[in-house]
């Protein structure tokens, strides 16, 4: 009876149903993925942007494409490639000549949800064009700000940085992605039902097919539901440990900004809203941890040349961290 009371706290009924109609809709087309969907739904309700990492063909830009589809917002889709330039990106004053004035002319990154597909294939002055609208919401060009209509989020793909043609992303870039998401190849089983449904759709768009499922204002009521989700005063103190404890471990040279402390608090609430929960658990944090975290730290020269990863590290400090009961 309590726990009745408790959970129906916040109701996040209509946010769980329209969480698995996105599923179903993005399953249309993705075959297996499960966790990259379901983090990257998780991402759209804790008002965070994603990093995709994967080798080439695994569907990273497509399951982009189709996520956007789901919402009814506007959407664009940059190509990143070694001369783009910054004004490609965020837009550029043009001559008006029968008012003879300069007028902004928006770029591609002034919509809802920007889908950039290779994101490291640009050097380093067109990826700080990025910094400020990704942390700030806004543009500034000239002295003036145009500010973003929210929500705005920014879905980037990447290839692994050791293939030709690409530039390794400054941290200052990394640290303004909510999560990293890396996609592995699919298992054999799932191989097989791509390209069987890849000849069962005979030709046809298979994009056409994912119909929208939210508008802008139902987002933003489940955004401000995830917000009310709770936290006990013990799990925020966890939380802290773990970012804390990145910035003393032997095997690490930079560790987790507090800005890492708070997307792991709103992606374990969004989590936990995704399973119907108005609470957190310390497996909501513990889920979440790594996909925030691995892009944040940086190993020491000799742990990378002993082979060791990211998400090896961050399993030792989650191991070492007593869960809180």
């Amino acid at each position: 009876m309590n726990e009745e009371r408790f959970t129906n706290r916040v109701d996040l009924n209509e946010l769980h149903a329209s969480a698995n109609r996105i599923r179903e809709e993005i399953g249309k087309i993705i075959v297996g993925q499960s966790a990259m969907i379901d983090l990257l739904i998780t991402a759209l309700l804790a008002d965070g942007h994603v990093l995709i990492e994967g080798v080439p063909g695994v569907a990273k830009t497509l399951t982009a494409r189709l996520l956007a589809r789901t919402i009814e917002a506007r959407f664009s889709r940059i190509q990143f490639t070694p001369d783009l330039m910054p004004s490609d990106v965020i837009g550029t004053p043009v001559f008006n000549a029968a008012k003879s004035v300069f007028e902004f002319k928006p770029g591609p990154v002034f919509a809802n949800i920007v889908l950039i597909d290779e994101i490291n294939r640009s050097p380093a002055k067109t990826q700080a064009a990025l910094f400020e609208v990704m942390e700030e919401r806004q543009v500034t060009v000239d002295g003036i700000t145009y500010r973003m209509d929210p929500p705005f989020l920014v879905l980037a793909t990447q290839n692994p940085v050791e293939h030709e043609g690409t530039y390794r992303l400054p941290e200052a870039q990394l640290d303004r992605f909510l999560f990293k998401i890396q996609v592995n190849y699919p298992e054999l089983s799932e191989e097989v039902s791509i390209i069987r449904r890849h000849h069962e759709r005979r030709g046809r768009p298979a994009v056409e097919s994912v119909k929208p499922v939210l508008n802008i204002g139902q987002l933003a009521a489940y955004r401000s539901a995830v917000h009310q989700i709770h936290a006990e005063p013990n799990l925020i103190e966890y939380i802290a440990a773990i970012i804390h404890s990145t910035r003393s471990h032997p095997a690490l040279f930079l560790g987790a900004s507090p800005r890492a402390s708070v997307g792991v608090l709103l992606s374990a609430k969004a989590f936990a809203a995704l399973g119907g929960r108005d609470f957190i658990t310390p497996e909501d944090v513990k889920y979440v941890t790594p996909h925030v975290l691995r892009h944040r730290i940086a190993l020491t020269p000799e742990k990378e040349m002993e082979g060791q990863t990211p998400d090896e590290i961050i399993g030792q400090i989650l191991q070492g961290i007593e869960v809180p009961r």
